[in-house]
């Protein structure tokens, strides 16, 4: 095995074990009657833009999904009425996806018990301080990785 001085390897897979134990649970209880993880993580994303929309290629980069999963994502959320798609006025081989108020409705009421089911793991093993230091080096972590456009 190789030993990082640092202890960045190891710090990795602690954080990465984290990550993984806490989605399985949030999976377990997330209200997946109506839509699944991935497709709230669509309506979350475009929730937190200006205009709720955006360009299919920058809503990939928020997901982890591969660009052809996203654009069959979005057609099956345009199917149910949870997204639009517009033609980029400035680029007409660009794409929105653009929320409607169907979606961000729904987005709201599985916002609400998403969000009990994270307070309930996160809150409770960490004091408000250690949660925002936690946010501050996860911030700090993605920052120094930020991807290059590809």
């Amino acid at each position: 095995m190789v030993e990082a001085s640092s202890g960045a390897v190891a710090t990795w897979e602690s954080l990465f074990r984290a990550q993984v134990s806490v989605l399985r649970q949030l999976g377990r209880e997330f209200p997946s009657g109506e839509i699944s993880f991935n497709e709230y993580d669509v309506l979350f994303n475009l929730s937190r833009q200006d205009g709720q929309r955006l360009r299919i290629r920058d809503l990939s980069r928020h997901l982890l999904l591969t660009q052809p999963s996203v654009s069959r994502m979005v057609d099956r959320l345009v199917a149910k009425g949870l997204v639009r798609k517009e033609s980029d006025p400035g680029d007409g081989r660009g794409t929105f996806v653009c929320l409607t108020e169907a979606g961000y409705s729904l987005y709201r009421r599985v916002a609400v018990v998403h969000a009990k089911s994270i307070e309930r793991h996160l809150g409770a093993a960490l004091t408000r301080d250690e949660l925002a230091a936690l946010r501050t080096l996860t911030e700090r972590i993605r920052e120094s990785v930020r991807e290059t456009g590809s």
